[in-house]
């Protein structure tokens, strides 16, 4: 939850770095990664926060003055997290290769470090009397390598993760038209030529 910052190419600092930045570097690395199928995972790590998420698909990267949120941009971005898992596994059905989507928790990491300059005294104070109940990072790695790892996942893909079991994203994440819109979005703001509808 960042102040409105932007990527080195103009997009929003959070949409830019959650969502389009790992829809592109997987895309590049789809030949590879379809070349180690059967048996190959795409892990995308979303967040609970998608729940309240909505796309602004008007202005994805908050380019209107005055309409930013730093709250509304993380949650963008983890719902895009959420859409792009639930598209990427129908592009990639049949070639062997798997997707996963999940939320890690609460972690000790530096990831808050936003949060005064977002929400001043009051962040600083939530993420101290918060820190006794946040996951240690070893904790917080369990339901990703759960769904890097289990076995019995194996033919089970676009689905989200919660503690190491399948939850079910809010229905703004399940919805196959917004993630389609998404994809198609992403497409044209990364400049990558248009791959299988």
């Amino acid at each position: 939850m960042c102040p409105l910052s932007r990527t080195e190419d103009g997009f929003e600092m959070q949409f830019g770095t959650n969502h389009l930045g790992h829809f592109l570097l997987t895309n590049l690395l789809l030949p590879l990664v379809t070349a180690a199928a059967p048996g190959a995972r795409i892990v995308n790590i979303s967040s609970i926060a998608h729940d309240k998420g909505e796309m602004q698909w008007n202005d994805l990267n908050y380019k209107v003055d005055g309409s930013y949120s730093a709250w509304g941009a993380y949650q963008q971005s983890k719902l895009a997290n959420v859409l792009f898992g639930l598209e990427l596994s129908k592009r990639i059905e049949g070639t062997g290769v798997t997707t996963y989507c999940l939320h890690p928790g609460a972690i000790d990491t530096d990831l808050a470090r936003h949060l005064g300059d977002t929400f001043g005294f009051f962040g600083r104070v939530m993420c101290f009397l918060s820190r006794p109940f946040v996951r240690t990072v070893e904790m917080g790695a369990q339901t990703t390598i759960y769904c890097a790892l289990e076995e019995s996942l194996a033919k089970e893909s676009g689905k989200y993760y919660s503690d190491c079991r399948e939850k079910l994203a809010e229905p703004q994440g399940r919805s196959l038209e917004d993630a389609k819109r998404l994809w198609k979005m992403s497409e044209e703001l990364v400049g990558m030529s248009s791959t299988k509808a």
